[in-house]
């Protein structure tokens, strides 16, 4: 038997005056059927899934910037619609939903924002610092001895992920050896210190 799908499909016209759709439309759509704006806003939110994916603690404005690394550039405007359209939220955004109550800090309160110290390797302050290049930007996580004033360890990476911070973390305590009982605290967590590290500390020591 032959193949009689062919005489069963619909003509084009017939279907578009049932439908009440002009024929000219359907023959674009049908000679193109993804437009070019649909075929960029798919890219784009391919490279913005792909960095929450790899840093799901980022918001939109750190997903956009990964995104323009990997050739999808786009206004923060069109990556917050995007990721909004999508729920790809921070894991340290707000929670989203109703009747739920904040859980207790991760952690205790160590400096109780008093940022004295009586001698070096007892309280050490870290802060992260974003600083714009030709050819990205870069990060700097700097960690201070409240005591001596000086940074004792750092470290720069083109991307702002926990390890960051634990690398400039290494560093201070291999520089300063004995730092047994020293408290690490960061900048932001103390509203007591009004400034960052690089506007008040000395050379590294």
């Amino acid at each position: 038997m032959g193949d009689s799908r062919g005489s069963r499909r619909a003509q084009p016209a017939p279907a578009c005056r049932v439908l009440k759709l002009a024929r000219q439309p359907y023959y674009r759509w049908l000679h193109k059927p993804v437009i070019d704006a649909m075929l960029e806003e798919s890219y784009r939110a391919n490279a913005l899934f792909d960095a929450h994916r790899d840093d799901p603690e980022f918001g939109y404005r750190f997903l956009a910037d990964e995104a323009h690394g990997a050739g999808a550039v786009m206004a923060d405007r069109t990556a917050w619609r995007s990721c909004r359209d999508n729920r790809w939220w921070s894991v340290f955004g707000k929670k989203r939903g109703k009747g739920k109550k904040g859980g207790p800090p991760v952690h205790d309160g160590l400096v109780r924002r008093d940022l004295s110290a009586t001698c070096a390797n007892r309280l050490w302050l870290a802060d992260i610092t974003e600083h714009a290049t030709g050819e990205g930007k870069l990060y700097l996580c700097a960690i201070k001895d409240a005591f001596s004033n000086r940074i004792v360890g750092y470290s720069v990476d083109e991307r702002m992920k926990s390890r960051l911070a634990v690398a400039a973390l290494d560093n201070a305590v291999v520089r300063r050896g004995d730092v047994d009982g020293c408290v690490c605290t960061a900048i932001a967590d103390c509203s007591s210190a009004p400034e960052s590290l690089s506007g008040r500390s000395t050379a590294t020591g």
